[in-house]
């Protein structure tokens, strides 16, 4: 499972990197409504959070499905703008502006996301001229729960409301807490742009993509971007270009917009915590599999502790010398072992350090 993003034709100079203040902004809300998929985050949330406004915190709960269960598209209407090719803009008042360049059904259809309404790697008929499509969305929103129903009828009945609405509301996130963050963030995000640049002008795009993400690869033969993440989906640069914008308060999330007709973007977390080289989601699922055998488990009980020979381990465990090395295999083959030779015989330990990852790569590759 995994993102694809066809490149055919892309040139160098379509490439760029780029910082968002409102993309930012969007992953400020999130971390303040998911705490827990950021523990790097906790003493900034925790300021935040003491400082804030109970009025603007009430407005916060109330479109918090737009950053908190999804990461909306809105949050980057440069990908949306006609032709493809604009940027994200310096501050976030121009890109409230570029918010505003989106058309209503744009506007809807991003908002929806939530609902799960309308296909996002394909065009398909939209919320505002199709009945059905609506009474679709509108259902989906009321399983959610009244709070995400309410809101999407008043989407539905009045979109320039509703954009009203949320840039006055993201106006007042950025004096109230934001201004001082992204203040704060901006060297970053200038240091990490000059070196993802020179790494494109350099050596081209594999290096860059590498330091993005080591779960982002390129085919340059295929010519095409491959991104492993749990969800699947493809999209194509076209006649557009490509956005690689970074994100200090993201991290776990890698996220890639992919809808149908918008410009592609890679939002990768920067200053992260992520290791070099973290397993794939295939790895990581034959690793969890691995360990969840019992006959393994009790194995991995002994391997723990000290190196053992298969003729030991099958002794200890009452199994035939074929079966001991049957699960080894598993073990091994996920990389959970490491054996080392003494004479005659082979020892097998348990890679505790591999092991003891597990949970924050577990964590990483759903967020992701």
């Amino acid at each position: 499972m995994s993102v694809h993003i066809d490149i055919a034709g892309l040139r160098p100079e379509e490439i760029a990197v780029v910082p968002s203040p409102l993309a930012e902004l969007g992953m400020a809300l999130h971390a303040l409504s998911e705490p827990g998929h950021h523990p790097g985050l906790q003493g900034w949330v925790t300021g935040v959070t003491a400082r804030l406004d109970p009025h603007l915190a009430d407005r916060m709960c109330e479109a918090d499905f737009l950053w908190r269960t999804t990461f909306s598209d809105l949050f980057m209407p440069f990908a949306g703008v006609p032709g493809r090719r604009t940027l994200p803009g310096a501050t976030l008042a121009e890109e409230l502006d570029l918010l505003d360049k989106l058309t209503d059904e744009q506007f809807v259809d991003a908002a929806l996301e939530f609902t799960c309404a309308q296909p996002y790697c394909s065009h398909g008929p939209d919320a505002l001229s199709d009945v059905e499509v609506r009474r679709r969305a509108l259902e989906l929103a009321a399983a959610r729960g009244p709070q995400q129903l309410r809101f999407s009828e008043r989407l539905l009945a009045d979109p320039p409301r509703i954009r009203a609405w949320l840039r006055q509301f993201l106006r007042d996130c950025d004096e109230a807490f934001f201004a001082e963050t992204w203040s704060r963030l901006r060297h970053q995000f200038a240091a990490d742009t000059r070196h993802k640049t020179d790494l494109l002008r350099r050596k081209g795009l594999a290096d860059a993509l590498a330091a993005v993400s080591p779960a982002v690869t390129l085919d340059a033969a295929a010519a095409h971007i491959t991104v492993d993440k749990l969800g699947e989906g493809r999209t194509a640069t076209g006649d557009g270009g490509l956005l690689l914008v970074p994100t200090s308060l993201g991290w776990p999330h890698l996220a890639v917009l992919h809808r149908y007709g918008w410009q592609p973007v890679l939002h990768y977390p920067v200053g992260s915590p992520e290791l070099a080289a973290p397993p794939t989601l295939e790895q990581l699922a034959l690793r969890m599999t691995a360990l969840s055998h019992p006959v393994r488990m009790r194995m991995c009980r002994h391997l723990a502790r000290s190196a053992y020979t298969t003729g030991e381990l099958a002794q200890v465990h009452g199994m035939t010398a074929p079966e001991i090395s049957r699960h080894l295999a598993v073990l091994k083959k996920a990389g959970l072992l490491t054996t080392r030779r003494r004479g005659r015989y082979v020892l097998h330990q348990l890679d505790v350090t591999v092991v003891a990852r597990l949970g924050s790569e577990f964590l990483e590759g759903i967020l992701r």
